[in-house]
This record gives structure tokens, C-alpha cells and sequence, in this order.
């Protein structure tokens, strides 16, 4: 009688152990869940966050233009007895600055004069169709354009000529 209780206990230690692997194997799948789901979770959230960085980043370069802008329009005015004046060389720096700070941050000036003209990046205000030519380009650059990466930031007001 001694054996059959024993055996009994067995079989059923046995079908507890059965229950318990697979209890085991169950919260190891569910660990591996959400592990996958919590490196998901950190590279959206990473993504998110360099997405958040660039759209601040754009978006104070388009605050900063218009003052650039009349940076180099006055450049373009200087009188010819005061081309090499100091401050008219403090002013071809801070724009020199301004340049190495785009440079740093990705944010490249769009290619205008001579270039083929790519309504991607270039704005036309005027185009000059008298040479009867199939290729439009750039003949003159009214306005830099700026782009990070592939996004345009503010396109190139241009003047276009056909060749």
C-alpha cells in the first residue's frame, strides 16, 4: 500500500511539474514581449526625440533669416569709400558667423546662380524666355534659400533665364 501511495504522489509531482514549466515557458514569452516592446518604445521615443530637436532647430533658423537677410542687403548697398571700413568688416563677420553656425547645425544655402532651375528649391519671380532656350536657370538670386538635409527651410527667390 506503501508503494502505490508513493506512486501516486509521483504522478502527480509529475503533472505539477508539467504545469509549472509551462506556467514558466508562458512568463518567459511575456518577458520577451515586453522587453521587444520596451526597446520599441525607447527607439520611438529617441526618434520622437530627434524629430522634436530638428523642428526646433528649422523652425529658429526661420526666426533668424529675415536678420540675416538685412545683414547682407546692406552689404549689397556699401558705398565704394567704405568698403574696407571696420564696420563694414563687422558686418561680413557676424554673417561669417552666422555661416559656421549653419554649417555646424547641417543647414546648407541652397545653390542658385548657374544652377538648373528646381522648383524643389527655387522660387521664381521672374523668368526671362527671350532666348527661346528649353532649360530654364538661375540667373540671379533675389533671396538665399536653406535646407537641413532634404527639407527646405525657406526656398531661393530667384530670377530665371531660359538657354
Amino acid at each position: 500500500m506503501t508503494d502505490k501511495k508513493h506512486s501516486a504522489k509521483l504522478d502527480l509531482s509529475s503533472d505539477q511539474l508539467v504545469r509549472a514549466q509551462q506556467t514558466i515557458n508562458d512568463l518567459t514569452e511575456a518577458l520577451q514581449r515586453e522587453r521587444a516592446d520596451s526597446v520599441n518604445l525607447r527607439r520611438q521615443h529617441d526618434l520622437a526625440l530627434s524629430s522634436a530637436r530638428q523642428l526646433v532647430k528649422v523652425m529658429t533658423i526661420r526666426e533668424l533669416l529675415p536678420a540675416i537677410d538685412s545683414l547682407e542687403r546692406s552689404l549689397k548697398h556699401v558705398p565704394d569709400d567704405l568698403v574696407n571700413n571696420d564696420y563694414v568688416k563687422g558686418i561680413q563677420a557676424v554673417l561669417k558667423q552666422f555661416d559656421k553656425v549653419f554649417t555646424d547645425l547641417g543647414i546648407e544655402r541652397i545653390k542658385t546662380v548657374n544652377e538648373e532651375f528646381d522648383p524643389n528649391y527655387h522660387e521664381a519671380v521672374h523668368l526671362d524666355d527671350s532666348a527661346g532656350g528649353q532649360k530654364e536657370f538661375v540667373s540671379e538670386e533675389l533671396q538665399a534659400g536653406y535646407k537641413l538635409g532634404d527639407e527646405v527651410i525657406r526656398h531661393a527667390m530667384v530670377n530665371v533665364v531660359t538657354r
